[in-house]
């Protein structure tokens, strides 16, 4: 049952995701960008062929085979249930289907589509795709440290 709950609520977040990329490709289009959110957001159509911040620029179809292979993994231990702890679950769904989102732009466009540009600070151009990764693999670590933070703790002491 949680696997249903899970595919479907991935499903709900790559079909927002594509969405909302299609109004903005719609609306912007290749170049335009209008002001949202009281002036502390901007959107601004950009393609993306790079990874995170724009990096490995031009890589599209190895972080496409990459992202794939990294997804199918994570797809198998959701399915099997390989993951217990139900946070790390849920994160792990969210980091699986922005990563989705994403790939599917990689495959049928040869880009990503990023729209949200913070404008009160110097920071690079994301999607709703991206949110969900980042999101989810940060709650990841953060999970994973206290989770060793507590383990050292209860270690018994060396003599």
């Amino acid at each position: 049952m949680i696997q249903l709950i899970l595919l479907l609520g991935i499903s709900a977040v790559v079909g927002l995701d594509q969405l909302i990329k299609w109004l903005v490709l719609q609306r912007l289009g290749p170049s335009g960008q209008t002001e949202a959110l009281l002036g502390l957001v901007r959107l601004r159509y950009t393609e993306n062929t790079g990874a995170a911040f724009s990096m490995f620029d031009g890589a599209t179809t190895v972080l496409a085979v990459l992202t794939a292979l990294m997804l199918l993994f994570c797809l198998y231990l959701l399915m099997a249930q390989k993951i217990k702890p139900k946070l790390l679950m849920y994160c792990a769904a969210a980091v699986t289907a922005g990563g989705i989102g994403n790939l599917i732009d990689r495959v049928f466009r040869g880009y990503v589509i990023d729209y949200i540009e913070p404008v009160f600070v110097r920071f690079a151009i994301f999607n709703f795709a991206d949110c969900f990764v980042t999101v989810g693999a940060g709650i990841i670590i953060v999970y994973l440290l206290v989770d060793l933070l507590r383990e050292m703790k209860n270690r018994p002491a060396k003599s």
